[in-house]
C-alpha cells in the first residue's frame, strides 16, 4: 500500500490537508451518508470518539452519494447535520467518490485491503470501515459491522494499548 498519509484531501469546510497528522494513530476512516438505514451508526462512532479520543484515536467521516443518492446534500448541509442530530466532533471531509470513476485517491488505495473474510475490492455500501493502525496496517470492516463491535473495539484497544 502506498503511503495514505500523504494522499491529499480536503476537510468539509474546504482546508486542503493530508492524514499526517494521524500518522502513529489509530484512525478510523468511514464513508458515511446522512439517509442511509445505517446513519444511526453516526451514534456509535462518536461513542467511539468521546471514549478514545483522548487516547490517540479519531474517526475519519467521509460524506459519498453514491448509494441510492444517500447523501445528497451540501458539504455544509452535510456538517449541520452530522452536528446538530448525531452530536458528530470527529474530523469530516468534503464528499467523495469511493468507487467506479472519479474514485478518491485515499479510497483507491483503502480498497486495496481485504476484510476479515479475505475480500477486497470496491466499497460495498455506506459506512464501510478501515482501521488505520500505528504500525500501518490496514483493516477493513463491511458496512453491517457496528462500529462498537467486539472486533473493531478490540482492535482499537489493541492498537491504543
Amino acid at each position: 500500500m502506498g503511503d495514505i498519509y500523504d494522499i491529499p484531501v480536503r476537510t468539509i469546510d474546504g482546508r486542503e490537508t493530508t492524514l499526517a497528522e494521524h500518522r502513529g494513530r489509530v484512525a478510523m476512516i468511514v464513508n458515511v451518508a446522512s439517509r442511509c438505514g445505517l446513519t444511526p451508526q453516526y451514534e456509535q462512532l462518536e461513542a467511539l470518539q468521546r471514549e478514545y479520543g483522548d487516547r490517540g484515536f479519531t474517526v475519519l467521516g467521509f460524506p459519498c452519494n453514491q448509494f441510492m443518492g444517500q447523501e445528497p446534500g451540501s458539504n455544509e448541509e452535510i456538517l449541520d447535520y452530522c452536528s446538530t442530530t448525531w452530536g458528530v466532533t470527529f474530523p469530516m471531509f468534503e464528499k467523495i467518490k469511493v468507487n467506479g470513476r472519479g474514485t478518491h485517491p485515499l479510497y483507491r488505495e483503502l480498497r486495496r485491503t481485504k476484510d476479515e473474510s479475505g475480500l477486497g475490492g470496491i466499497v460495498a455500501w455506506n459506512f464501510e470501515k478501515f482501521l488505520l493502525l500505528p504500525d500501518g496496517r490496514v483493516r477493513r470492516f463491511r458496512p453491517p459491522v457496528r462500529p462498537d463491535a467486539p472486533q473493531i473495539v478490540e482492535a482499537i484497544e489493541s492498537a491504543l494499548a
